[in-house]
């Protein structure tokens, strides 16, 4: 899997959401949304593989629920550093 990495949306200089892309989205449409947790989604590409985490209230996730989404998924864990900007707002 490349790298994945944290995109937020803010307004008015908060925090709103999150998405965790996974890989590489060129020519990949997501197909199916799970609810995997609190406050967090996972999008599923037409071929079954997870594309992206959906994190819709960010102050209420930490970088444990993540790595436990990302565990299940079968993918390497984030670091608190590459989390970091859901904790900076």
């Amino acid at each position: 899997m490349p790298e994945a990495y944290l995109e937020a949306s803010y307004r008015n200089g908060k925090l709103l959401a999150a998405y965790l892309h996974l890989g590489p989205r060129a020519g990949r449409k997501s197909v199916r949304t799970e609810e995997i947790g609190p406050a967090l989604l996972v999008d599923y590409a037409a071929n079954g593989d997870p594309m992206g985490v959906k994190i819709t209230t960010p102050d209420l996730v930490t970088t444990r629920d993540v790595n436990a989404v990302l565990r299940k998924l079968g993918l390497p864990e984030m670091t608190p550093g590459q989390l970091h900007p859901l904790r900076a707002a």
